[in-house]
């Protein structure tokens, strides 16, 4: 089911489609952040992609909740938005030599799929609480907060915790 087709015709349609990408986005998450765990140099950013990995897992578990709730089964549908970050993402990874630059990188790269994450749930709650499905906006709200945690984590590694100073120095 593509955003706009006849398989959505009512706002609930469009709340579960969301749902189903958010679903799907989180998953594709959770097969991610290992990589750039991996990459890391930065202990504090490595801490911090360990800690957001189960924070992911406690979020489609949420996710799940929220389908159950809707009387659906949990599942994704294809976003082509978060498979474009995280290739994007791979891309730049695999292009840098220099650790530190890597690890401004990684920061940038989480912060893409954290707005990404943001955006949607935002969305989701608005749509949600419009609907009455007040049952769910908590899941949702959950979720969002960990989001934005976790950005202003990134951007305290990258500014307090010295990644961009680092990479900026290097040769």
């Amino acid at each position: 089911m593509g955003l706009f087709t006849k398989d959505i015709k009512t706002m609930d349609d469009l709340l579960l489609h969301g749902l189903q990408d958010i679903y799907y986005a989180e998953q594709q998450i959770t097969k991610a952040l290992p990589k750039m765990i991996d990459k890391a140099t930065n202990r504090d950013l490595e801490t911090g992609l360990k800690n957001h990995l189960e924070e992911t897992n406690k979020q489609i578990e949420r996710l799940e909740k929220v389908f159950e709730k809707l009387g659906q089964s949990p599942s994704g549908t294809q976003c082509p938005a978060i498979d474009g970050i995280i290739k994007e993402a791979d891309e730049t990874a695999g292009d840098i030599e220099d650790k530190t630059v890597l690890d401004a990188a990684i920061v940038a790269n989480a912060q893409a799929v954290e707005h990404y994450e943001i955006c949607r749930y935002g969305t989701l709650i608005a749509w949600a609480q419009e609907l009455g499905h007040d049952d769910i906006v908590r899941f949702l709200t959950t979720n969002l907060n960990e989001e934005k945690a976790a950005n202003t984590k990134l951007n305290t590694v990258a500014l307090r915790k010295g990644v961009n100073k680092k990479a900026s120095t290097a040769t």
